[in-house]
Protein backbone atom coordinates (compact mmCIF):
# COMPACT_ATOMS: atom_id res chain seq x y z
CA UNK A 1 0.00 0.00 0.00
CA UNK A 2 1.08 3.41 -0.76
CA UNK A 3 2.70 5.70 1.71
CA UNK A 4 0.04 8.56 2.72
CA UNK A 5 0.21 11.77 1.12
CA UNK A 6 0.76 13.70 4.56
CA UNK A 7 2.19 11.90 7.80
CA UNK A 8 2.30 14.01 11.26
CA UNK A 9 3.75 12.14 14.25
CA UNK A 10 3.86 13.19 17.80
CA UNK A 11 2.98 16.67 16.62
CA UNK A 12 4.39 19.46 19.12
CA UNK A 13 3.92 23.20 19.08
CA UNK A 14 4.60 24.79 22.42
CA UNK A 15 4.67 28.57 22.99
CA UNK A 16 7.07 30.03 25.46
CA UNK A 17 4.94 33.15 27.44
CA UNK A 18 5.66 34.99 30.52
CA UNK A 19 3.42 32.39 32.34
CA UNK A 20 4.91 29.57 31.09
CA UNK A 21 4.98 26.95 28.28
CA UNK A 22 1.71 27.15 26.28
CA UNK A 23 1.09 23.53 24.99
CA UNK A 24 -1.21 24.43 21.90
CA UNK A 25 -0.64 21.26 20.07
CA UNK A 26 0.61 18.01 22.29
CA UNK A 27 1.30 14.59 20.53
CA UNK A 28 -1.23 15.02 17.70
CA UNK A 29 -0.81 12.49 15.35
CA UNK A 30 -2.78 11.63 11.57
CA UNK A 31 -2.51 10.85 8.19
CA UNK A 32 -3.63 12.19 4.86
CA UNK A 33 -3.89 9.69 1.78
CA UNK A 34 -4.19 11.17 -1.72
CA UNK A 35 -7.40 12.69 -2.79
CA UNK A 36 -8.63 12.18 0.51
CA UNK A 37 -10.54 15.05 2.71
CA UNK A 38 -9.53 14.57 6.39
CA UNK A 39 -11.35 17.40 8.90
CA UNK A 40 -9.75 18.15 12.26
CA UNK A 41 -12.76 19.44 14.75
CA UNK A 42 -12.99 20.82 18.04
CA UNK A 43 -14.06 23.82 19.77
CA UNK A 44 -12.27 27.35 19.29
CA UNK A 45 -8.72 27.01 21.10
CA UNK A 46 -8.23 23.49 21.09
CA UNK A 47 -5.32 24.13 18.37
CA UNK A 48 -6.84 23.39 15.02
CA UNK A 49 -5.17 26.06 13.69
CA UNK A 50 -2.01 26.00 14.95
CA UNK A 51 -1.92 22.18 13.42
CA UNK A 52 -2.60 23.80 10.11
CA UNK A 53 0.10 26.20 10.53
CA UNK A 54 2.51 24.04 11.98
CA UNK A 55 2.07 21.61 8.90
CA UNK A 56 3.16 24.89 6.62
CA UNK A 57 5.92 25.60 9.05
CA UNK A 58 4.63 28.94 9.53
CA UNK A 59 4.55 29.26 13.62
CA UNK A 60 7.25 31.91 14.52
CA UNK A 61 9.90 30.85 15.92
CA UNK A 62 10.51 31.86 18.81
CA UNK A 63 8.44 32.36 20.58
CA UNK A 64 6.99 29.14 18.95
CA UNK A 65 8.79 25.43 19.21
CA UNK A 66 7.54 23.02 16.90
CA UNK A 67 8.26 19.35 17.29
CA UNK A 68 7.55 15.63 16.06
CA UNK A 69 7.66 14.69 12.51
CA UNK A 70 5.68 16.07 9.59
CA UNK A 71 6.11 14.20 5.83
CA UNK A 72 4.59 15.09 3.14
CA UNK A 73 5.73 12.66 0.40
CA UNK A 74 8.26 10.99 2.33
CA UNK A 75 10.30 14.31 3.39
CA UNK A 76 10.05 15.53 6.67
CA UNK A 77 9.13 19.52 6.59
CA UNK A 78 10.86 19.74 9.59
CA UNK A 79 14.51 19.24 8.66
CA UNK A 80 14.02 21.28 5.42
CA UNK A 81 15.59 24.92 4.74
CA UNK A 82 13.66 27.78 4.93
CA UNK A 83 14.57 28.42 0.53
CA UNK A 84 13.20 24.69 0.43
CA UNK A 85 10.03 25.63 2.57
CA UNK A 86 9.09 28.51 0.13
CA UNK A 87 9.02 26.41 -2.69
CA UNK A 88 6.41 23.87 -1.10
CA UNK A 89 4.35 26.32 0.27
CA UNK A 90 1.38 27.99 -2.11
CA UNK A 91 2.71 25.07 -4.97
CA UNK A 92 2.45 21.47 -3.28
CA UNK A 93 0.68 22.40 -0.34
CA UNK A 94 -1.73 25.64 -0.48
CA UNK A 95 -4.07 26.70 2.40
CA UNK A 96 -7.18 29.00 2.64
CA UNK A 97 -7.04 31.16 5.13
CA UNK A 98 -9.63 31.93 7.87
CA UNK A 99 -10.52 35.71 7.25
CA UNK A 100 -10.36 36.93 2.99
CA UNK A 101 -10.40 40.04 3.83
CA UNK A 102 -7.70 40.40 5.87
CA UNK A 103 -5.79 37.38 4.03
CA UNK A 104 -6.03 39.40 0.81
CA UNK A 105 -3.96 42.64 0.35
CA UNK A 106 -5.97 45.84 0.14
CA UNK A 107 -4.00 47.80 -2.19
CA UNK A 108 -3.13 45.00 -5.24
CA UNK A 109 -5.99 44.20 -7.70
CA UNK A 110 -6.94 40.55 -7.65
CA UNK A 111 -5.06 39.38 -10.86
CA UNK A 112 -1.90 40.56 -9.27
CA UNK A 113 -2.67 38.30 -5.84
CA UNK A 114 -3.19 35.47 -8.19
CA UNK A 115 -0.31 35.95 -10.57
CA UNK A 116 2.09 36.77 -7.91
CA UNK A 117 1.78 33.00 -6.76
CA UNK A 118 2.01 31.57 -10.49
CA UNK A 119 5.55 34.26 -11.53
CA UNK A 120 6.84 33.11 -7.91
CA UNK A 121 6.48 29.14 -8.70
CA UNK A 122 5.73 28.45 -12.12
CA UNK A 123 8.02 31.54 -13.87
CA UNK A 124 4.86 32.61 -15.76
CA UNK A 125 5.58 36.29 -17.44
CA UNK A 126 3.05 39.10 -16.11
CA UNK A 127 0.94 38.30 -19.41
CA UNK A 128 0.57 34.49 -19.13
CA UNK A 129 -0.34 34.88 -15.16
CA UNK A 130 -2.77 37.53 -15.78
CA UNK A 131 -4.04 34.76 -17.95
CA UNK A 132 -4.01 32.31 -15.88
CA UNK A 133 -5.73 34.19 -13.30
CA UNK A 134 -8.76 34.96 -15.56
CA UNK A 135 -8.82 31.28 -15.96
CA UNK A 136 -8.88 30.47 -12.08
CA UNK A 137 -11.36 33.21 -11.56
CA UNK A 138 -14.00 31.46 -14.15
CA UNK A 139 -12.80 27.83 -12.37
CA UNK A 140 -14.06 29.23 -8.85
CA UNK A 141 -17.33 30.72 -10.68
CA UNK A 142 -16.90 34.45 -10.44
CA UNK A 143 -19.24 35.70 -13.14
CA UNK A 144 -17.11 38.32 -15.25
CA UNK A 145 -13.76 37.36 -15.05
CA UNK A 146 -11.95 39.45 -17.02
CA UNK A 147 -13.22 42.77 -15.56
CA UNK A 148 -12.66 41.25 -11.71
CA UNK A 149 -8.86 40.60 -12.17
CA UNK A 150 -8.65 44.45 -12.18
CA UNK A 151 -10.58 44.88 -8.87
CA UNK A 152 -9.52 45.29 -5.53
CA UNK A 153 -10.86 43.21 -2.69
CA UNK A 154 -13.21 45.59 -1.01
CA UNK A 155 -15.12 45.67 -4.43
CA UNK A 156 -15.67 42.44 -4.06
CA UNK A 157 -18.40 40.44 -1.89
CA UNK A 158 -17.55 38.21 1.31
CA UNK A 159 -18.13 35.19 -0.58
CA UNK A 160 -16.32 36.41 -3.66
CA UNK A 161 -12.56 36.93 -2.04
CA UNK A 162 -13.48 33.68 -0.29
CA UNK A 163 -13.49 31.88 -3.89
CA UNK A 164 -11.12 34.69 -4.74
CA UNK A 165 -8.86 33.25 -2.21
CA UNK A 166 -9.40 29.55 -3.15
CA UNK A 167 -8.51 30.37 -6.31
CA UNK A 168 -5.02 31.58 -5.46
CA UNK A 169 -4.75 28.46 -2.86
CA UNK A 170 -5.22 26.54 -6.28
CA UNK A 171 -3.53 28.21 -8.55
CA UNK A 172 0.02 25.88 -8.94
CA UNK A 173 -1.90 22.77 -9.03
CA UNK A 174 -1.33 21.82 -5.50
CA UNK A 175 -1.66 18.29 -3.82
CA UNK A 176 -2.39 19.01 -0.32
CA UNK A 177 -5.07 22.12 0.20
CA UNK A 178 -5.40 23.08 3.77
CA UNK A 179 -8.90 24.93 4.38
CA UNK A 180 -8.63 27.15 7.90
CA UNK A 181 -12.52 27.49 8.99
CA UNK A 182 -13.69 28.22 5.09
CA UNK A 183 -17.37 29.06 5.73
CA UNK A 184 -16.66 31.27 8.56
CA UNK A 185 -18.76 34.68 8.28
CA UNK A 186 -20.42 33.78 5.70
CA UNK A 187 -24.21 33.14 5.37
CA UNK A 188 -25.83 29.92 4.89
CA UNK A 189 -26.55 29.90 1.15
CA UNK A 190 -22.70 31.22 0.24
CA UNK A 191 -21.38 28.50 2.92
CA UNK A 192 -23.91 25.59 0.72
CA UNK A 193 -21.59 27.49 -2.29
CA UNK A 194 -18.33 27.32 -1.40
CA UNK A 195 -18.63 24.05 -0.31
CA UNK A 196 -19.93 22.73 -3.27
CA UNK A 197 -17.32 24.47 -4.91
CA UNK A 198 -14.78 22.16 -2.60
CA UNK A 199 -16.33 19.28 -4.07
CA UNK A 200 -16.21 20.05 -7.77
CA UNK A 201 -12.88 21.32 -7.24
CA UNK A 202 -11.95 18.16 -5.50
CA UNK A 203 -13.20 15.97 -8.49
CA UNK A 204 -11.53 18.44 -10.77
CA UNK A 205 -7.97 19.18 -9.51
CA UNK A 206 -8.00 16.12 -7.10
CA UNK A 207 -5.84 17.24 -4.39
CA UNK A 208 -6.47 16.14 -0.85
CA UNK A 209 -7.85 18.68 1.85
CA UNK A 210 -7.72 19.25 5.10
CA UNK A 211 -10.30 20.84 6.79
CA UNK A 212 -10.26 22.71 9.89
CA UNK A 213 -13.14 23.14 11.38
CA UNK A 214 -15.86 23.20 14.22
CA UNK A 215 -18.88 23.09 12.25
CA UNK A 216 -20.15 19.34 12.37
CA UNK A 217 -22.69 20.32 9.36
CA UNK A 218 -19.73 21.23 7.15
CA UNK A 219 -17.85 17.88 8.08
CA UNK A 220 -20.96 15.79 7.45
CA UNK A 221 -20.64 17.53 3.65
CA UNK A 222 -17.40 17.03 3.28
CA UNK A 223 -15.46 15.26 5.48
CA UNK A 224 -14.16 11.36 4.66
CA UNK A 225 -12.82 11.34 8.11
CA UNK A 226 -12.63 12.80 10.98
CA UNK A 227 -9.87 14.27 13.70
CA UNK A 228 -11.66 15.30 16.89
CA UNK A 229 -9.18 17.63 18.98
CA UNK A 230 -9.14 18.78 22.72
CA UNK A 231 -7.19 20.94 24.61
CA UNK A 232 -3.93 20.30 22.10
CA UNK A 233 -4.78 16.98 21.64
CA UNK A 234 -6.40 14.15 19.30
CA UNK A 235 -9.31 12.28 21.30
CA UNK A 236 -10.91 10.29 18.87
CA UNK A 237 -10.83 9.70 14.98
CA UNK A 238 -12.65 7.72 12.86
CA UNK A 239 -14.26 7.12 9.27
CA UNK A 240 -17.15 10.56 9.22
CA UNK A 241 -20.39 8.27 9.08
CA UNK A 242 -19.17 5.88 12.05
CA UNK A 243 -18.29 8.90 13.87
CA UNK A 244 -21.58 10.47 13.41
CA UNK A 245 -23.62 7.28 14.35
CA UNK A 246 -21.36 5.84 17.09
CA UNK A 247 -19.22 8.79 18.65
CA UNK A 248 -17.03 6.73 21.72
CA UNK A 249 -15.81 9.77 23.08
CA UNK A 250 -17.81 11.74 25.39
CA UNK A 251 -16.39 15.17 24.27
CA UNK A 252 -17.15 14.18 20.30
CA UNK A 253 -21.18 12.86 21.73
CA UNK A 254 -21.08 16.67 23.67
CA UNK A 255 -20.58 18.35 20.46
CA UNK A 256 -23.11 16.00 18.31
CA UNK A 257 -25.57 16.62 20.69
CA UNK A 258 -24.83 20.47 21.09
CA UNK A 259 -26.31 20.66 17.38
CA UNK A 260 -29.28 21.89 16.72
CA UNK A 261 -31.42 19.37 14.50
CA UNK A 262 -33.63 20.89 11.51
CA UNK A 263 -37.17 20.07 12.60
CA UNK A 264 -36.73 18.92 15.81
CA UNK A 265 -39.58 21.55 17.13
CA UNK A 266 -42.29 20.12 15.23
CA UNK A 267 -41.92 16.40 16.71
CA UNK A 268 -43.35 17.82 19.91
CA UNK A 269 -39.77 16.50 21.99
CA UNK A 270 -37.28 18.63 23.79
CA UNK A 271 -35.75 21.21 22.21
CA UNK A 272 -33.03 22.31 24.09
CA UNK A 273 -29.58 22.03 23.41
CA UNK A 274 -27.28 19.81 25.49
CA UNK A 275 -24.18 21.45 26.48
CA UNK A 276 -20.63 20.75 27.54
CA UNK A 277 -20.59 22.24 31.29
CA UNK A 278 -17.10 23.74 32.49
CA UNK A 279 -13.85 25.74 30.56
CA UNK A 280 -11.41 24.11 28.27
CA UNK A 281 -8.06 23.86 30.64
CA UNK A 282 -5.36 26.00 30.66
CA UNK A 283 -3.10 24.63 28.15
CA UNK A 284 0.12 26.19 30.21
CA UNK A 285 -0.42 23.21 32.97
CA UNK A 286 0.54 19.61 31.96
CA UNK A 287 -2.65 17.55 32.91
CA UNK A 288 -1.62 14.13 34.64
CA UNK A 289 -4.60 12.49 33.34
CA UNK A 290 -7.56 12.78 30.70
CA UNK A 291 -7.83 16.41 29.19
CA UNK A 292 -11.57 15.90 29.36
CA UNK A 293 -11.99 14.76 33.01
CA UNK A 294 -13.22 18.43 34.60
CA UNK A 295 -15.94 18.83 32.03
CA UNK A 296 -16.84 14.86 31.42
CA UNK A 297 -19.62 13.36 32.83
CA UNK A 298 -18.59 9.92 33.30
CA UNK A 299 -14.76 10.90 34.65
CA UNK A 300 -13.72 8.54 38.03
CA UNK A 301 -10.30 9.65 40.15
CA UNK A 302 -9.16 6.91 37.65
CA UNK A 303 -9.26 9.52 34.63
CA UNK A 304 -7.74 12.28 36.29
CA UNK A 305 -4.88 10.42 37.15
CA UNK A 306 -3.95 8.54 34.30
CA UNK A 307 -4.46 9.85 30.81
CA UNK A 308 -5.78 7.32 28.32
CA UNK A 309 -3.95 6.22 25.71
CA UNK A 310 -5.72 6.54 21.93
CA UNK A 311 -7.19 2.76 21.03
CA UNK A 312 -8.77 0.93 18.37
CA UNK A 313 -12.61 0.78 19.33
CA UNK A 314 -13.75 0.12 15.57
CA UNK A 315 -12.06 -0.50 12.55
CA UNK A 316 -10.57 2.64 11.57
CA UNK A 317 -11.89 4.10 14.56
CA UNK A 318 -9.81 5.06 17.21
CA UNK A 319 -10.68 6.83 21.11
CA UNK A 320 -8.66 8.26 24.07
CA UNK A 321 -11.18 7.39 26.88
CA UNK A 322 -10.92 4.38 29.58
CA UNK A 323 -14.42 3.95 28.96
CA UNK A 324 -15.39 3.92 25.48
CA UNK A 325 -16.19 0.34 24.82
CA UNK A 326 -15.00 -1.50 21.49
CA UNK A 327 -18.71 -2.34 20.74
CA UNK A 328 -20.55 0.44 21.39
CA UNK A 329 -20.66 3.92 23.11
CA UNK A 330 -19.72 4.73 27.07
CA UNK A 331 -20.64 2.96 29.47
CA UNK A 332 -23.31 4.67 31.81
Amino acid sequence: MAEPLLVVENLQTHFRTPDGINRAVDGVSFHVNAGETVAIVGESGCGKSVTSMSILRLIPEPPGKIAGSIRFQGRDLLKLSEPEMRSIRGNDISMIFQEPMTSLNPVLNIGRQIGETLRLHQGLSAREAEAKAVEMLKLVGIPEPGRRVREYPHQLSGGMRQRVMIAIALACNPKLLIADEPTTALDVTIQAQILELMRDLKRTVGAAIVLITHDLGVVAEVAERVVVMYAGKKVEEAPVVELFNTPRHPYTQGLLGSMPKLGSSLTGTETRLAEIPGLVPSLKQKIPGCVFASRCPHATDFCVKVAPALEPKAPGHVAACHYALKEGAIAA
